[in-house]
């Protein structure tokens, strides 16, 4: 009987395992056609976006990766190493193992000159080293890492520098966790390069007193990783050559009105399907008498108002004060015959948080603007879709023209009360099709003319105004010509969302808003309490290192137990 019942529980252990078995080989025979992945985490960091998707998609040759992010550092490092390889996985799954790569550690097991040789041709590569420092309890340690890697494809190379440096005022976490955010992005733009033949065309306007390139110095050498740039005039004899093959025109800070015939080469550009960025000072100021404490703001015609008005905006003549702004270093009197300097809060340089969920403006840090203006949309622009982009914060007060300013306005105390003109628009996008600003205002022997295309009623397309040409200039050093990035304050030490909001731009207007999905990517850090892990040290590592040992031993000892106590009763 009691054999019988043995051989029974046998075989009913036997049919299990060859069922688990089956199971499992029908599983893999299903999933070798299926390809589904599961991503629990709360954000989606492990989903990529449908363009990567497609871009591995239509790979026809192999990339492969050398991930110089490899060795012994901190946990932070670590963790971008842990994410960067995830990111890696996950291409290689999508792209059906075109992706492969490895980690190096550059050096290992050579002579330091060796070591040195290695690390020089990373540097000409484009690689760009980082020092880091360990703090341990007991002593600390520096070590060099490499925090990126080269990619090959097709017999080109390029850089993707995993980990991006930020500005002196961010701590290193912050910074890892930018770069974090940015691995989707960062390594399906490198991909990008590599394939890509024929880029877009970027035109930059001249002739009316424009930024200079020094000025634009930051933005259009990150628009040149993507696009192709150049600046042009509206030249005599061949306006209507002026922008054939330009994908898109950028308009930053003219001075000087255009003439109805420049006007009307930018509107028929824009009537055939072309995209303008319009960076526009309505209120023109003059820095260097306020260096002096005094200035005055002064409407600009620049004789684009109505075709503006037209196309569903209008930039009014009035400078912005805001409570929430940056800072100006300011000389408040001498010490020991010394100056002494203070930042004291610029109302006439907006701080600008977007707040509305767009492509262009989502996940973004604050903007810094000088001496804006206000704008409005126009209800008469029919079929055009007006979006604001930027607007200022709850505490803001407009000053019509002519405007006083001087820089003790910077020492007097602000009452939020005096400011009013909560919200005030300063960046729009308009998408539509537009209609052009001398419609039905033509002679008829012009429209009659054969030989004369003029269009009416143009082809969809977009454009972008912000009512302040400054957010695009960089400052620059001029005893040294260096040059700062887009949007660092000199003042602060900080960097702002200038670039990044300039290219989010151009990138929605040229239609790559899957590279907009993917800079617009947030991953929530989850840091340490730095405090706790000083004070309860010894803790953590009882109940981390100990415990579960405990606790596996508790189970043995329970286990054992309860074993020998039932077959203890059935002996009896």
């Amino acid at each position: 009987m009691v054999n019988e019942k043995k051989i029974n529980n046998k075989q009913r252990d036997l049919f299990a395992l060859l069922s688990l078995i089956v199971i499992l080989i029908l599983l893999n025979f299903v999933g070798s056609y299926y390809f589904k992945r599961f991503d629990l985490t709360s954000e989606k960091r492990y989903t990529l976006a449908p363009s990567t998707k497609k871009l591995l998609k239509d790979l026809n040759d192999e990339i492969y990766l050398k991930v110089y992010l490899n060795g012994d550092f901190n946990a932070g490092f670590s963790r971008l190493k842990s994410e960067a390889k995830e990111i890696l996985d996950e291409f290689r799954a999508y792209s059906s193992n075109q992706v492969q790569y490895e980690f190096i550690t550059p050096g290992e097991g050579l002579t330091a000159q060796e070591t040195s040789n290695i690390e020089k041709q990373l540097y000409d590569k484009g690689l760009i080293p980082e020092d880091v420092t360990v703090r341990g309890k007991d002593k600390t340690t520096q070590t060099r890492i490499w925090p990126g890697a080269i990619i090959s494809y097709k017999g080109k190379e390029t850089v993707w520098q995993i980990f991006t440096r930020q500005s002196p005022g961010i701590d290193v976490e912050t910074s890892i966790n930018n770069s974090v955010e940015e691995l989707e992005y960062s390594l399906t733009n490198s991909i990008r390069k590599l394939q890509r033949t024929k880029k877009a065309e970027i035109t930059f306007l001249q002739g009316h007193g424009e930024a200079d390139t020094l000025s634009q110095y930051s933005f259009m050498y990150a628009l040149s990783e993507y696009y192709t740039v150049n600046h042009t005039s509206i030249a005599r004899g061949h306006e209507l050559s002026t922008f054939k093959g330009s994908d898109a025109i950028v308009i930053t800070q003219p001075d000087s009105a255009f003439s109805d015939k420049e006007k009307y080469i930018i509107d028929q550009y824009i009537m055939k399907g072309g995209k303008v960025l319009w960076l526009i000072d309505p209120v023109s100021t003059n820095t260097d008498s306020l260096r002096r404490g005094f200035t005055i703001g002064l409407n600009r015609p620049l004789n684009i108002e109505d075709m503006l008005f037209k196309y569903g905006v209008r930039l009014n003549p009035d400078l912005l004060q805001d409570i929430q702004c940056s800072f100006l270093n300011i000389n408040t009197g001498f010490q020991k015959g010394q100056p002494r300097f203070e930042l004291l809060p610029w109302i006439y340089s907006p701080l600008i948080l977007p707040t509305i969920d767009h492509p262009i403006v989502k996940n973004l840090d604050l903007i810094k603007l000088d001496f804006a203006s206000s704008l409005d949309t126009i209800v008469s622009a029919r079929g055009i879709k007006k979006t604001i982009l930027l607007t200022t914060s709850k505490y803001t007060k407009t000053q019509p023209t002519p405007a006083r300013i001087y820089l003790g306005m910077a020492k007097m105390k602000l009452k939020e009360t005096q400011f009013i003109n909560s919200y005030q628009p300063v960046a729009c996008l308009l998408e539509g099709k537009f209609t052009s600003f001398v419609e039905n205002r033509l002679p008829s022997v012009l429209l009659n003319d054969t030989a004369f295309k003029h269009i009416d009623h143009g082809k969809y397309t977009k454009m972008i105004v912000v009512s302040d040409g400054d957010i695009a200039k960089n400052d620059y050093n001029k005893t040294t010509g260096q040059v700062f990035p887009l949007g660092f304050d000199r003042n602060t030490r900080q960097i702002f969302a200038n670039k990044t909001f300039l290219l989010n731009c151009v990138n929605y207007l040229l239609d790559e808003e899957g590279m907009l999905q993917l800079r617009s990517r947030e991953v929530k850090l989850r840091m340490l309490d730095k405090k706790k892990i000083a004070l309860q040290r010894s803790k953590w590592q009882f109940i981390n290192v100990v415990m579960p040992v405990v606790c596996v031993l508790i189970f043995a000892l329970l286990q054992f137990y309860l074993r020998k106590r039932k077959y203890a009763d059935k002996r009896i």
